[in-house]
C-alpha cells in the first residue's frame, strides 16, 4: 500500500512533465523579459555563442535548421529582427 508521501510511477512521470513545461515557459519568458518579441541579430548570436558575423553567414546557407531560424526572420527597412517566441521554439525553449 503506498503511503501519503509515496509517488506511483505514473504520478513521478507527470510531475516529471509538467515540471519540463514549467521550465520550457520559464525560459521562453526570460527571453521575452530580457529581449522583447524581437531580438536583433547580435542579440541571437549571443545566445548561439556565434559572432553576428559568422551568424550571418550560416543563415545564407542551406539546411532544416537554418530554415527554421530565417523562418523566424523579419526585415523592417534595413534592418533584421526574429521572433523572439518563434527562437524559443526552434531552440526547443517551447
Amino acid at each position: 500500500m503506498a503511503g501519503i508521501g509515496t509517488l506511483t510511477e505514473k504520478d513521478s512521470h507527470r510531475f516529471e512533465e509538467r515540471n519540463r513545461e514549467t521550465e520550457a515557459v520559464f525560459r521562453e519568458n526570460t527571453l521575452m523579459r530580457r529581449y522583447g518579441p524581437l531580438m536583433k541579430l547580435a542579440d541571437l548570436a549571443l545566445i548561439l555563442d556565434r559572432s553576428p558575423d559568422g551568424l550571418r553567414v550560416t543563415l545564407r546557407s542551406t539546411g532544416e535548421w537554418v530554415e527554421k531560424i530565417n523562418s523566424a526572420r523579419l526585415q523592417l527597412g534595413r534592418r533584421v529582427y526574429f521572433r523572439t517566441a518563434e527562437i524559443a521554439e526552434v531552440l526547443g525553449i517551447r
